[in-house]
């Protein structure tokens, strides 16, 4: 599987960006996906992930609503809708999947795709 995040971009502080991430292979409906953040000197942390069947999805604390995971699995895409951006936000977003169909972990995530930037300004 082979994963390409893009939507990244520079948004003002309270903005809105639509992350998507594009999957090859037949078997994408069957994985688990996540999105990851890695902010500079930081290390990477969970965003938010979604199941084979698509519920419920899980997200992290610092979400706090602002956040909605959704996937297509007839365009073999899954999508990372963020309102209410803050500077905190600003990190590379990567997406992953899990062949397994549920998310147990990021060390589970076999497959990660390339990040897209996304930088909240003040």
């Amino acid at each position: 599987v082979q994963l390409q995040a893009s939507g990244g971009g520079l948004v003002q502080d309270g903005g809105s960006l639509r992350l998507s991430c594009a999957a090859s292979g037949r078997t994408f409906s069957s994985y688990a996906l996540g999105w990851f953040r890695q902010a500079p000197g930081k290390e990477r942390e969970f965003v938010a992930a979604i199941n084979w069947r698509g519920r419920p999805p899980y997200y992290a604390d610092f979400v706090d609503g602002r956040f909605t995971i959704s996937r297509d699995n007839a365009k073999n895409t899954v999508y990372l809708q963020m309102n209410s951006l803050k500077p905190e936000d600003t990190a590379v977003y990567y997406c992953a999947a899990d062949p397994r169909g549920y998310y147990t972990g990021s060390d589970k995530m076999d497959y990660w795709g390339v990040g897209t930037l996304v930088t909240v300004s003040s």
